[in-house]
């Protein structure tokens, strides 16, 4: 009795002509190709997103990020049926931690948007960090333009919320939104020339029952804090306060965000600002690719190994060790 082919998943046309259809399973089927790790699926994903990218590029991408327990899933939840009850099709790509010691993700965030994951016209896919520092996962940037040639408008992503080291979703997105909470203690603490001067919109989460005074009195404090760190000739944030709870200030966060958009749009430097990402993009996917080598099996990657012990263990330079490396891969040495 002969065993029966194996099944063959779908090629790069049938994957193409899905998301162009809107098809939700193939979607979530193609976002499935481009966090695989296996060659055969990243040359297909390479040229899937070839494929799309005359269809990309038309949705507004907003990054949320900020202190942990500001309520970001909450608040995008609020925020896409708001959206959706507009006519507006929304993704969410939801960034959770992967742990340091086993590599896991819990990807909870689908869990927390129950309504908005019954909604159809809302997709949400979590993803784990991958250790991959700056709040994103790994091919998030790949994952939004398959979105984007589904058919969604508003591409809103959630990155882990770790604090001010989360400055890549700026890299990736139109518009940053980042979340404070008020009454946690010092309100300015975490006004720094870092994550909050890259950011377009300061929203004060939780503006609700007895919190609306303190939430007030935190906007108050971050306008002023704003206007001093704001360069010369730059627009000020946006600062104004929300509640998922009971829906406030979603209306004049969507007008922000569609003002901001409209006047890079004008002006050419939503366009010379996509094109910069572009670039950011290029760059990082050859950093991830050298790093790749560097942790396989051949003799690069065994080289690497070696010196590591040795640096760790204090018989080597960090310096040295680097050049070692260096060779390895066949570069000139730091010297």
């Amino acid at each position: 009795m002969t065993e029966p082919a194996p099944r063959r998943g779908p090629g790069v046309d049938e994957y193409a002509a899905g998301l162009l259809a809107r098809n939700r399973g193939m979607l979530a089927r193609a976002i499935t190709l481009v966090e695989s790790r296996r060659p055969e699926h990243q040359a297909m994903a390479a040229e899937l997103i070839n494929r799309l990218l005359p269809h990309t590029g038309r949705a507004i991408r907003v990054g949320l990020t900020g202190v942990p327990g500001a309520g970001k899933s909450a608040l995008i939840e609020a925020l896409g049926s708001w959206l959706t009850a507009r006519g507006h099709r929304v993704a969410v790509l939801s960034i959770d931690p992967s742990s340091t010691r086993s590599g896991g993700s819990l990807l909870g965030d689908k869990t927390r948007m129950t309504r908005l994951s019954a909604d159809p016209n809302a997709f949400i896919r979590p993803s784990p960090s991958g250790l991959v520092l700056g709040g994103i996962a790994r091919t998030t940037r790949e994952t939004m333009l398959l979105c984007e040639a589904a058919g969604y408008d508003v591409v809103l992503i959630e990155t882990v919320g770790v604090g001010q080291s989360e400055v890549s979703v700026a890299d990736m997105t139109d518009f940053l939104l980042v979340l404070m909470l008020a009454g946690a203690g010092d309100e300015l603490q975490g006004i720094k020339r870092g994550l909050l001067e890259l950011a377009d919109m300061i929203a004060i989460t939780k503006a609700d029952g007895s919190n609306v005074t303190a939430a007030r009195r935190a906007a108050t404090q971050y306008s002023f804090a704003m206007h001093l760190l704001c360069e010369p000739g730059e627009p000020e944030p946006v600062v104004t306060t929300c509640s998922a709870l009971e829906g406030t200030g979603l209306a004049e966060i969507w007008q922000a965000i569609s003002d901001r958009q409209a006047e890079r749009e004008r002006s050419g430097s939503l366009a010379a600002r996509r094109a910069r990402q572009n670039t950011v993009w290029m760059w990082s996917l050859v950093d991830q690719h050298i790093r790749t080598m560097l942790r396989a099996g051949d003799m690069i990657g065994r080289t690497a190994a070696e010196v590591e012990i040795e640096v760790r263990a204090g018989t080597l330079s960090p310096m040295s060790g680097a050049d070692m490396i260096l060779g390895a891969l066949g570069l000139p040495s730091l010297k």
